[in-house]
């Protein structure tokens, strides 16, 4: 799948295979520490953030999850 913002696909795609290598081979195998890949998520996350306001796509009231967020807590 592409990015929402065309110079953000291949960035995005070097993320994807560095997060399925550390899943597949450390943390499905009780490894969890730490993910290699978080300064490639990082410029990732820049560039879509960058994509989003130039094609003004509106996100107010949406909520993001990433690394450094948490997960919202159940209000059940």
């Amino acid at each position: 799948m592409n990015s929402v913002g065309e110079a953000c696909t291949d960035m995005k795609r070097e993320y994807d295979q560095c997060f399925n290598r550390w899943f597949a081979e450390k943390f499905l195998k009780g490894d969890g520490s730490g993910d290699p890949c978080t300064d490639l998520f990082k410029r990732y996350q820049q560039c879509v953030q960058k994509a989003i306001k130039e094609k003004e796509i509106p996100i107010e009231g949406l909520e993001f999850m990433g690394h450094g967020k948490e997960k919202p807590e159940s209000s059940s």
